[in-house]
């Protein structure tokens, strides 16, 4: 009954908490290997109550949107994936979805499936596997946004998101107004962690996490 932020326009895709078998182009839930797809049913705005269409936003394009992973691993790199936990972390810039990409915190050469890494020559402490915002993270590690957004290799402060800079970053954690730095809010287990800067997009309080995480 959750997990999908759906977008309004159209070929764009982003999460939005959605329980309608409707067609609407979406990302898979998170876990899964399998790219976005599209069903063959009635218009999506057909079903979908107006308040969760009204949540909707797209994907944003273009190099200030498409960020790939450039910083170092956090902790130490280990062959094996290893038992971890599931984080969510969605980021929403000039009323856009900015997507995390696959391949935060590991080292390659890596194997993909369906645009999800299977394979990698070794993973740090945080990863992502795929571009839906779950962050895998090995248990003990005490790691925070600051870690994440170090891997990914882009900056994050109260007053710059990744390439976006000049406005206040809100953050919300499972729906609640985080009121310290941004940096500071750290990855624990089932955390659904929301970003924004530019127009106020209502976050989510709760994701549906991949059961084993």
């Amino acid at each position: 009954m959750r997990a999908l932020r759906i977008a309004a326009l159209p070929m764009a895709a982003a999460v939005l908490s959605a329980c309608t078998a409707s067609a609407v182009v979406a990302r898979p839930p998170a876990g899964s290997s399998k790219p976005p797809a599209a069903t063959a049913s009635p218009p999506a705005s057909a079903s979908i109550p107006q308040a969760l269409l009204s949540e909707a936003r797209p994907i944003g394009t273009g190099p200030r949107f498409t960020l790939a992973a450039t910083g170092p691993v956090a902790g130490s790199c280990e062959s094996a994936l290893g038992p971890r936990f599931g984080v969510h972390v969605e980021v929403f810039a000039a009323n856009r979805v900015l997507l995390l990409p696959a391949g935060i915190g590991l080292r390659g050469p890596s194997a993909e499936l369906d645009g999800a890494i299977v394979k990698a020559r070794c993973y740090g402490a945080l990863v992502t596997l795929d571009p839906t915002g779950l962050v895998l993270v090995r248990p003990g590690s005490r790691l925070t946004l600051a870690d994440l957004f170090r891997a990914w290799g882009q900056p994050l402060s109260g007053q710059r998101l990744t390439s976006f800079g000049g406005s206040q970053v809100t953050v919300y954690v499972d729906g609640r107004r985080w009121n310290t730095a941004p940096a500071s809010v750290p990855l624990t287990r089932h955390a659904e962690i929301v970003l924004e800067v530019g127009p106020h997009v209502p976050p989510h309080s709760s994701y549906a996490f991949p059961a084993g995480s």
